[in-house]
């Protein structure tokens, strides 16, 4: 396992700083430049001058009496300096950041907690920063310090080998589309992500990772990635039984941690002692991991592989003889194993309780929100159909109303046709009579400007034009049937307007319906014509304007007057009888 970097962390030597002159060059930089220089010099590992920036930033916002600043100075300087005067910067920063206003504190301070107890191998206590760290940054909803909490919680999951669960949180936010990392904290996403692969076995996805990671080191020339990511290569190797290839790359990896001091160089040296003795070179596997158990002793800095690598010791020196030895790496193995068991006893019982639990109470209210959602959106899609469907049965029952009225009606204008067909020419004069009874009523009771003589003349061409059919021309018009009778358009409308009680478009339109009703009876070869051609028929300039001048003047379709007729038989001299 090697030991990735937290957000925030950066592992670098304590060294002591000088150079006024570089001091003085600081002095015309503001706040994002000064930080941008810290991790600059941070990234291509110039120590004494990442030192120094972080001195300059918090002497100038102590100058400048800018808390937030001095905050931000604490967390820069407090990178530099051992355990114990790191932690006095922690309490610092809790301190001025007590009245600042916002949703970043005190979640970052809880998180920089954190990140420097899991530096210094304090795993319970990191858990428990983190924790906090989480609660409050949930009460603020920032997501941003969600993300971080989880992804430093991830860590630990790693170290207790929940490879899954951490690859998950990992992936998460590596290729989410969330903005919520920098560049340097979306590598180590990916270099924890690599180390989870690698140990699920999935290596043709570490590889990807692995080129895609080198690729953006070389880019921004960060000698430490490029030297995890050649870590990271030998590892791969190292699973893959390729030993040889193995040392090559981990030897690169532990050179330069070495150099720096970093702790990684530990896991190179772990990973060497493996690769040699997968070459069956006990002698060099039992040289890295002495090396490696006098860097532990060093640092009291331990991971769970640290077991395997004392067995195998206490194993060497049993079968070479040597007591002593042997009895010397029981005891570091005994030491090592009860701190090990001790953070691992308390990790993986208090991360389930506090963190898997809450978060899978979580999952289980969303996923009980996301199903009331559902019921509602299911309710209410229920509500629209069944108004859908009283609507569609209104309109289909209001439909078959209408068209049982327009059935009636039909049938009623088609059983007048037939009985006119039997009156006798005396029943047809009585009638006569009767509409000029009628037209005599309407006359007196319209003043009149039409001479008498002439009206009578106009009724006589009027009658001539219904007799001939002449209305069954298209484009006649008042003007033009005046021109034809040999009058003008002012006695033609008056005499239409009192004796026939219409204006001369309704007159003109009830001639050509009349006509279309008795020929649709009568006429079953005109029953068959297409609308357009029975609409061209009566004069009409297009079907659209016969049907409607059809619905008008007798209330039903055309369509339902032709199928009444189609289903009753009537009699017809000239035809067929139907």
């Amino acid at each position: 396992m090697m030991k990735h970097t937290c957000f925030f962390l950066l592992l670098i030597s304590n060294l002591f700083f000088t150079q006024n002159k570089t001091t003085d060059n600081l002095g015309t930089l503001d706040y994002d430049k000064l930080k941008n220089k810290f991790y600059e010099y941070y990234e291509n590992d110039n120590i004494l001058k990442t030192k120094l920036t972080a001195e300059y930033y918090l002497q100038k916002a102590k100058k400048e009496k800018n808390n937030l600043q001095i905050a931000e100075g604490y967390i820069l300087v407090h990178f530099n300096e051992n355990f114990p005067i790191a932690l006095k910067y922690i309490y610092s920063l809790d301190i001025i950041t007590k009245n600042i206003k916002g949703s970043l504190y005190p979640t970052r301070t809880y998180l920089m907690k954190g990140n420097l107890y899991f530096k210094n191998d304090y795993l319970k206590k990191a858990l428990d920063n983190y924790l906090i760290a989480l609660q409050y940054a949930k009460e603020q909803k920032d997501q941003k310090q969600i993300a971080y909490a989880n992804i430093n919680i991830a860590y630990l999951n790693n170290y207790l080998g929940k490879y899954a669960e951490a690859a998950k949180t990992f992936r998460y936010y590596l290729h989410g589309s969330h903005n919520i990392t920098n560049e340097s904290q979306h590598n180590q996403i990916r270099v924890s992500l690599i180390y989870c692969y690698i140990e699920l076995n999935k290596l043709d996805s570490a590889n990807i990772l692995i080129k895609d990671g080198l690729t953006s080191s070389f880019t921004n020339k960060s000698k430490y990635s490029v030297n995890q990511y050649s870590y990271f290569s030998g590892y791969a190797y190292l699973k893959q039984k390729k030993y040889r290839s193995a040392i090559i790359e981990l030897l690169k990896a532990y050179n330069f941690f070495s150099s720096i001091n970093d702790d990684n160089a530990n896991y190179a040296l772990y990973s060497l002692g493996k690769s040699y003795d997968g070459l069956r070179d006990k002698k060099k596997a039992v040289r890295y991991f002495t090396l490696l158990d006098f860097n532990v002793q060093k640092t009291n800095k331990t991971f769970p592989q640290l077991r395997e690598v004392y067995t195998y010791l206490v194993e060497y020196y049993k079968e070479n003889n040597n007591k002593e030895k042997q009895l010397y790496y029981i005891d570091r193995f005994l030491k090592v194993d009860k701190k090990l068991d001790e953070q691992f006893k308390y990790l993986s019982a208090e991360i389930p309780k506090k963190y898997d639990t809450p978060n899978l109470l979580q999952e289980k209210e969303d996923i009980i929100n996301d199903l009331q959602n559902r019921k509602i959106i299911l309710y209410v899609s229920i509500g629209f159909l069944s108004i859908s469907l009283l609507l569609l049965s209104f309109f289909y029952y209001r439909s078959k109303k209408t068209e049982k009225k327009h059935r009636k009606i039909a049938q009623d204008l088609i059983n007048s046709i037939e009985l006119r067909s039997f009156e006798t020419p005396e029943e047809k004069l009585d009638v006569f009579h009767i509409q000029e009874k009628e037209q005599v009523n309407i006359e007196d009771k319209i003043a009149k400007t039409t001479p008498e003589d002439v009206t009578q003349y106009i009724l006589k061409e009027l009658e001539t034009f219904e007799t001939k059919e002449l209305f069954l021309k298209k484009g006649i018009t008042s003007a033009s049937l005046a021109k034809s009778i040999k009058t003008n358009t002012t006695y033609l409308s008056e005499v239409i307007n009192t004796q026939k009680g219409k204006n001369f478009a309704t007159y003109l339109n009830d001639l050509r319906i009349d006509f279309a009703l008795n020929q649709l009876v009568k006429d079953k070869r005109f029953r068959s014509y297409k609308l357009s051609v029975i609409a061209e028929e009566l004069g009409y300039n297009n079907e659209q304007a016969f049907s409607l001048a059809f619905k008008k003047k007798t209330g039903t379709t055309l369509s339902i007057y032709i199928k009444e007729i189609e289903h009753q038989t009537v009699p017809n001299n000239n035809t067929t009888t139907y």
